[in-house]
């Protein structure tokens, strides 16, 4: 699979959305039949898009809001939620920013201490409105805040760092012993993030009930820019969709994965699901919502570092509510909105009654996919050549 790139060095080709397509096979069925549902655990949602655990998306209202439309949103218990009282000053602070100025707003907005009576109370108020509640940290803070979170009520833990691995060397502080740590939940745990086949394995046999995929793709991060680390999104979800279902066929244990970031469009969602995911988690599109604590700005997690930020503060605007960019009616034409309406259309055209038939559709190399025949949305900026 992989070429010659230099004297003692192969490199494989790897593929993200703009390079492939999806083939229709010899049956098609009703979109409104089709089967979309995704399971953490046992708790079993309609939709298999999860808001991500960034500031700029998800506050106390916008996962009341999700979990009401049957979706999951993902607290960050690393944010300006759990450090600040009042956050909505801090964020209207950073909405404000120049761009020359917001990475750096954004560093400083990040020394003040977590307050962990914070994390019981955002749970609380989500838990009190009848919402799902979903919350995210690193590995350094799993122990402490997991157990913070299970006890306020929490219903589903991630923890989530730029690359997680079973293996974690440093002489400095002790690493975080994943097997152990699910072991001692007795909620629904997620990890993330990983990108190839072996980690994917390993990953999942810590008894996490997901896991999600994807290096540096995200709208708002500069992982790949900084530190040259990642795999398209395509490839990621293929590899490591082939490990689950190895895993599966060995253990009798179907561990979902979830495709994180990469993903602005229903196009780019639907081939996600076709290239091997159970679930998709986004950002930038649930950022535009007016439900969204960011104001039409989008930041990575990693842009808060101190000393080398991995992710960058983005003008996405307001463009509909939620439930606009879950259900519609669409008011855009660019497919950010009705991304429901848009994988469950896509499942029916392509004759997949539910997310595992997806699994197994024809996909093609198709770079032209983006621009064949569309050269006069191109050169007026609109649908597909925004």
């Amino acid at each position: 699979m992989a070429e010659w790139i230099g004297i003692g060095k192969r490199a494989r080709r790897c593929y993200g959305f703009d390079e492939v397509a999806l083939v229709p096979s010899m049956q098609t069925c009703n979109p409104n039949e089709v089967d979309a549902a995704f399971s953490v655990g046992t708790m079993k949602f309609k939709v298999p898009i999860l808001a991500a655990a960034m500031d700029g998306v998800v506050d106390v209202g916008f996962a009341v809001a999700m979990s009401k439309l049957g979706g999951l949103a993902v607290l960050n218990l690393d944010g300006i939620q759990t450090r600040y009282d009042n956050p909505d000053e801090v964020l209207e602070k950073i909405a404000k920013a120049s761009n020359e100025k917001a990475t750096e707003l954004v560093q400083s907005v990040y020394t003040k201490p977590i307050k962990e009576s914070l994390i019981t109370k955002r749970i609380h108020e989500i838990k009190s409105k009848k919402g799902i509640a979903c919350v995210s940290c690193i590995p350094a803070n799993a122990y402490r805040f997991g157990k913070i979170a299970q006890d306020a009520g929490c219903d589903i833990f991630v923890v989530q760092s730029t690359v997680t691995t079973i293996r974690h060397i440093s002489s400095e502080y002790k690493a975080l012993d994943l097997h152990k740590f699910c072991k001692s939940m007795k909620i629904p745990i997620i990890i993330g993030n990983c990108v190839t086949y072996a980690v994917t394995i390993e990953l999942l046999a810590t008894g996490a009930s997901g896991l999600l995929i994807g290096i540096g793709p995200g709208a708002a991060c500069t992982t790949r820019g900084v530190l040259g680390i990642g795999v398209p999104q395509v490839t990621a979800t293929v590899d490591a969709a082939a490990a689950r279902d190895y895993y599966f066929k060995r253990t009798g244990n179907y561990i979902p994965i979830i495709t994180d970031g990469g993903m602005r469009i229903g196009g780019e969602i639907c081939k996600a699901f076709a290239a091997g995911a159970d679930a998709v988690m986004v950002g930038s599109s649930f950022a535009r919502s007016i439900e969204a604590p960011g104001r039409g700005y989008h930041w990575g997690m990693a842009t808060s570092h101190v000393n080398l930020p991995r992710g960058t503060r983005v003008k996405v605007g307001v463009s509909g509510s939620l439930k606009e960019i879950l259900y519609g009616p669409a008011k855009v034409d660019d497919g950010s909105q009705n991304l429901m309406g848009a994988l469950t259309t896509c499942m029916g055209s392509l004759g997949a009654t539910n997310i595992k038939e997806m699994h197994d559709v024809e996909m093609i190399i198709a770079p032209s996919i983006q621009t064949e025949g569309k050269i006069f949305q191109v050169v007026q900026g609109v649908g597909m050549g925004k």
